[in-house]
């Protein structure tokens, strides 16, 4: 096992609180996230915390986290991916289920997912993102998580896939913020508004005949148990699963490789250069600016996880970001570096839950960086200032100012 070199008293006091009062909302994680995941995964492969619904283990090695992900029947997802949910929290499909109705929604969901779905859309969102880029390219700067980052997942969602009106953007993407940043007391509160506006929009669209799009498959439902076809609500859940996933996971993604390309003008020509390059630029950002920190699982029967034993109906938290910089699995894992020949991660998740929409993200990231460099080879981060972020069972990147020569 490689070991890094401790921090300071001060700092080894708060990563070692986490190995037994592990809490995803600690400050160390907003503060020294990177810091704190290089601990975890270098001295505390098995962190213990305590939530509302009893205690739980937190896996931050990539082979154990690989494990439970994969062992499905051992390790629910049916509870829930949220380890300490808000009151009133509202379930998502296919996210919060098992196979097989888990399996029969991905089944109707992935056509319009696939790499070959995703390859049709390249020319719309590079167009998207030239607009984007052209209404800041001759001012010199831009606040690129608002002005850019936070805008182009959803042109292209809701314009060729959950065909929402663009107007609703903004208020669904601050709704969806807030759930998964804002006050814990306003969390259950916003949710249950983008799910009444999906309520609402299924509704109506039930009402017209059908358009061969995703809303139709919505609608038609599938199976919950043989020959029993799934609840009204359950299509609600699943909307709002698709929505939540496609607004509140590529901004952050998308933000990290703009700030590595600024950070690192020789990691810039690279990219711009060589297809290659760019390639692996796509896949260094998810592993290590992947949204989704760690989820939720719960165990159905004893089991051990290594030399760890796991009892019935015990939570497990799945650390992907700590997993992805595993150093059995990534040589210098907190080095964004476009000449690996393998990038190995669990940033898209593992198993039947693996992400349904990751050719979209790697489509949406590549035009990131593409449109913007070529329009804007020069980007540096604005003097005295830092990107800002905030952390919990998601991470967000929530400001990085630019700057370059007009």
């Amino acid at each position: 096992m490689t070991q890094v070199p401790g921090p300071d008293n001060d700092e080894e006091n708060d990563f070692e609180r986490l190995h037994d009062a592990f809490d995803i909302d600690d400050p160390v994680f907003a503060e020294r996230f990177e810091d704190a995941l290089e601990h975890l995964v270098n001295r505390c492969p098995v962190a213990h915390g305590n939530a509302s619904r009893g205690s739980y283990k937190v896996f931050n090695r990539y082979r154990d986290v690989r494990r439970c992900a994969q062992d499905w029947r051992t390790f629910s997802s049916s509870d829930g991916w949220m380890m300490e949910p808000p009151e009133g929290n509202i379930h998502i499909l296919p996210e919060d289920s098992d196979p097989p109705y888990q399996t029969n929604w991905r089944r109707v969901l992935n056509p319009f997912f696939t790499a070959e779905a995703v390859d049709g859309l390249e020319d719309h969102a590079r167009r998207y993102a030239d607009d984007l880029v052209s209404a800041f390219v001759e001012r010199g700067e831009c606040e690129y998580v608002a002005d850019f980052a936070a805008q182009l997942p959803g042109l292209i969602l809701f314009k060729h896939i959950m065909p929402v009106p663009v107007a609703d953007l903004p208020t669904l993407f601050q709704d969806i913020d807030i759930y998964s940043f804002g006050p814990l007391e306003e969390r259950a509160a916003a949710f249950g508004r983008v799910y009444e506006y999906l309520q609402q929009f299924l509704k109506d669209r039930a009402q017209q005949a059908p358009q061969g799009d995703l809303v139709d498959i919505l609608l038609a439902g599938v199976e919950r148990e043989e020959g029993e076809m799934c609840p009204w609500e359950d299509k609600v859940h699943c909307a709002l699963d698709v929505v939540f996933g496609g607004l509140a996971t590529t901004t952050h993604a998308m933000a990290g490789a703009m700030f590595e390309m600024a950070s690192k003008p020789e990691v810039r020509r690279a990219v711009m250069n060589d297809a290659g390059a760019m390639r692996t630029a796509v896949e260094e950002t998810v592993r290590l600016y992947a949204p989704v920190v760690l989820v939720g699982r719960s165990a159905r029967e004893d089991a051990k996880v290594g030399d760890v034993k796991v009892d019935a109906g015990q939570r497990i938290a799945l650390n992907y970001a700590a997993a992805s910089r595993d150093p059995e699995v990534c040589k210098n894992p907190r080095e964004f570096d476009v000449t690996r020949s393998e990038v190995v991660h669990t940033a898209f998740g593992v198993g039947p839950h693996r992400c349904l929409g990751e050719h979209l993200a790697r489509l949406e990231i590549r035009i990131a960086i593409a449109a913007f460099l070529d329009r804007i080879p020069d980007p540096e981060l604005a003097p005295g200032t830092t990107p800002a972020y905030e952390s919990g069972q998601l991470r967000t990147m929530k400001h990085m100012h630019l700057v370059w020569r007009p």
